[in-house]
């Protein structure tokens, strides 16, 4: 069977493929083909990391207790436990090794579902009732389905009919309600409505599992906060900080002392951050709902009076801007247009000279992307540096990802600087180190500002 690729626009195709190839260095291994990185982008990673709270517990005794629940919750299902282990380089992080693609037998009777809901099933999830789309008139709660993803978006809700046209299937599971308790139940029942069995990539479900000491991250955002590397009692402002992920990390790792701002544009938004820093029992953070590019920067030396902040307030900026989120796994359809795509770097210029304002001499800046655009990434970089004098590109630590890729501007000594997560670039599961390569695609460039 061929393997599944990003469905894109053809615009938008052409263009990227474009650009791609044309930082591609020949016989680079690292830089394989724009088909091989379509690929791996319509595939999930197949390595699941947890960052763990080792305010409450050391990652000995909280991998003991995942561990074990783990090993539980896959028996019950008739699923082999999953080889658990301590990243040797980052110690608050356990890494989960998944299984996949499986061989996966078709189901008479078919459920449909979302694009949104079927991504998250290949990572791991059930199936929740919102998700389904369509249902045979015949399923009732106990039978075995296959479940197969909308690809084109045309299924409505209620269908009963097979789905034509373009399709994926995640795999099997039970269902947990029949399609009248779905689709005619008022209201709307909430809650699992199919329970994978035998899903195409077996990963944890995490949803439930013990939130007080694990958090659910891609490698990559883990290791974005390391490089900022946050100290107790420093002042730091996460500028787009939903859901939430790495303003917890930033108040771990200054062990709840100090002063974290976290700003995210929407009420919903904010309150996910308030709620995972509450499971870990986070203080120092405080939230606001506000689009950053309000913020009114006044003359340094004040107090904090949102959205009045004071210039170069701050330590040390994580900057992890709105992005075209092409290097998000897994995806197979991405509706993004040409002139959105090319909009992104403009908008994320407003958020770098807002950042400028706000770090102190001495401070540190962290930009980061989920995306694999060379406009949003390394480019991005030569434009701050062509227009801010006083930042300079900053070596990293943790480095586990690739130099930059080349372009018009970054000389080699500054490609190396850079951090590149490329999930194409992985050849091989045999190494085992291959889960620090088989992630999201993502970018973190790291500045500081000099002094005058």
């Amino acid at each position: 069977m061929e393997k599944p690729q990003v469905e894109l626009r053809e615009d938008v195709k052409s263009y990227l493929e474009a650009t791609f190839l044309a930082e591609t260095e020949e016989g680079d291994k690292c830089r394989l083909s724009f088909r091989r990185l379509l690929e791996v982008l319509a595939s999930p990673p197949l390595y699941t990391t947890l960052r763990v709270n080792m305010l409450k517990l050391s990652s000995q005794e909280i991998k003991a207790i995942i561990n074990e629940e783990l090993t539980m919750i896959y028996k019950s299902k008739n699923w082999d436990p999953p080889q658990i282990f301590l990243h040797p380089s980052l110690e608050d992080v356990l890494v989960i090794e998944n299984r996949g693609p499986l061989q996966i037998k078709e189901m008479e009777k078919e459920v449909v579902i979302d694009h949104r809901c079927g991504m998250a099933v290949l990572r791991g999830a059930d199936i929740f009732v919102q998700g389904i789309i369509g249902a045979p008139a015949n399923m009732m709660s106990g039978d075995m389905v296959s479940v197969y993803i909308d690809l084109e978006g045309k299924y409505l809700k209620g269908d009963m009919q097979p789905l034509g046209g373009s399709r994926f299937h995640v795999g099997n599971g039970v269902a947990q309600l029949s399609r009248d308790d779905i689709f005619k139940t008022k209201p709307t029942p909430s809650g699992v409505g199919i329970l994978m069995s035998e899903p195409l990539y077996e990963a944890p479900c995490l949803s439930d599992l013990r939130p007080d000491l694990i958090l659910a991250q891609n490698l990559p955002s883990i290791i974005c906060t390391h490089v900022l590397d946050p100290q107790p009692g420093e002042r730091i402002l996460d500028m787009c900080a939903a859901p939430g992920g790495k303003t917890t990390h930033i108040a771990s790792k200054m062990k709840n002392k100090g002063e974290v701002i976290a700003i995210d544009r929407s009420d919903h938004k904010v309150d996910k951050i308030r709620s995972n820093l509450e499971k870990w029992g986070l203080t120092c953070v405080t939230c606001y709902a506000c689009d950053a590019l309000r913020i009114s920067v006044v003359p340094a030396g004040g107090n904090l009076n949102f959205p009045e902040f004071p210039a170069e307030y701050f330590d040390r900026i994580l900057l992890d801007v709105p992005c075209s989120a092409l290097g998000q796994r897994p995806s197979l359809k991405n509706h993004i247009t040409l002139n959105s795509l090319k909009s992104y770097s403009g908008y994320q210029r407003k958020f770098m000279r807002k950042a400028v304002q706000l770090l102190r001499p001495g401070g540190v800046l962290v930009y980061s992307t989920c995306t694999v655009t060379l406009e949003e990434n390394e480019k991005q970089v030569v434009w701050v540096l062509e227009n801010f004098p006083d930042l300079q590109l900053t070596a990293q630590v943790p480095n586990l990802g690739s130099p930059g890729r080349r372009c018009s501007g970054l000389s080699k000594n500054l490609q190396q600087l850079l951090q590149v997560f490329d999930p194409s670039c992985v050849e091989s599961r045999d190494n085992m180190a291959v889960y620090n390569k088989d992630t999201i695609g993502f970018f973190i460039a790291k500045f500081t500002k000099m002094k005058s």
